[in-house]
């Protein structure tokens, strides 16, 4: 398998045999996340809802040597996520993992807010999740065991502009504290891990006035750079892996230090903080390197 493509610290062959299901895998943190593993030895089940996005990182992968199915699905619908689970468990005849990383919003106040609104981005980033974890779980790890990450947000103390997002991120973390009490039994462990500002594509699909905003984010980070979408998928690889065999319930944050950030400490301009970047086709969002005139 090519070394150039990805550069992780895990040991090689960590998930040799095993098979691992990343929605949202056609962008982004998914996308990273999909090369790491396959780079690690897994078989990569990809999910998202554009078949464009998902033929082109399968191809990526497949050229770097990696094993890769593609699944269109909208995990928002129950009998289309029924299908795509026993779809996985039909073409790899297992699933060892599950990456729950499909989501999206847009921000707006709470005010404004519609209900279509609302419910479009809870059904995203929470029931979605619900759904393929339950089919995931009764489908296979049920009697098999397994692993889930859960991929939720920077939400604490609350998520102004992105009101919906943040309680439905909110939800998720319950939702895997919940599930990974009842699940325990079955050897099954549910973890999330929660990004904050991370330089991935997501960045591109905000409006204008959100991406103006960008430039100046990280000024309220305590490390005072973004993160990379390499950094969340170490995370995600680490809670899957045999090294976090004792933990379940969790959670790890991946943000630079941004909820301890306080206003009784000025935080200052610096450049000591080095990013990991061990994701070769990774590239910077636009709306970054777009330079002021």
């Amino acid at each position: 398998m090519s070394q150039s493509v990805y550069k992780s610290v895990f040991r090689p062959g960590l998930f040799a045999g095993q098979t691992v299901i990343v929605t949202g895998g056609g962008s982004g943190i998914g996308r990273c996340t999909a090369h790491e593993l396959s780079n690690l030895g897994a078989s990569v089940a990809l999910v998202g809802r554009k078949i464009e996005k998902l033929q082109a990182v399968q191809a990526e992968i497949e050229a770097a040597g990696g094993k890769v199915s593609i699944h269109v699905c909208d995990i928002r619908d129950e009998p289309g996520v029924k299908a795509l689970v026993a779809d996985v468990i039909a073409q790899h005849g297992r699933i060892d993992g599950l990456v729950n990383n499909a989501g999206g919003q847009y921000p707006q106040p709470v005010k404004d807010i519609s209900l279509k609104g609302w419910e479009a981005v809870v059904r995203s980033n929470l029931t979605g999740g619900f759904l393929v974890s339950r089919e995931v779980y009764t489908q296979w790890m049920e009697a098999h065991g397994g692993s889930i990450v859960n991929i939720i947000a920077d939400m604490w103390m609350g998520m102004p502009t992105m009101g919906h997002s943040g309680a439905a991120r909110a939800g998720m973390l319950s939702f895997t504290e919940t599930a990974a009490c009842e699940w325990g039994e079955s050897g099954v462990r549910v973890n999330a891990v929660a990004p904050g500002f991370v330089a991935s594509s997501g960045f591109d699909t905000y409006e204008p006035e959100m991406q103006a905003k960008f430039s100046i984010l990280m000024k309220s980070v305590p490390l005072q750079r973004y993160g990379t979408e390499a950094e969340v998928s170490a995370a995600i690889v680490f809670l899957l892996s045999e090294a976090a065999a004792y933990i379940t319930g969790s959670f790890i944050r991946v943000d630079g230090g941004v909820p301890n950030a306080r206003q009784t400490w000025k935080l200052k301009p610096t450049d000591r903080s080095k990013p990991f970047n061990g994701f070769a086709l990774a590239k910077p969002p636009k709306c970054l390197s777009v330079k002021d005139e």
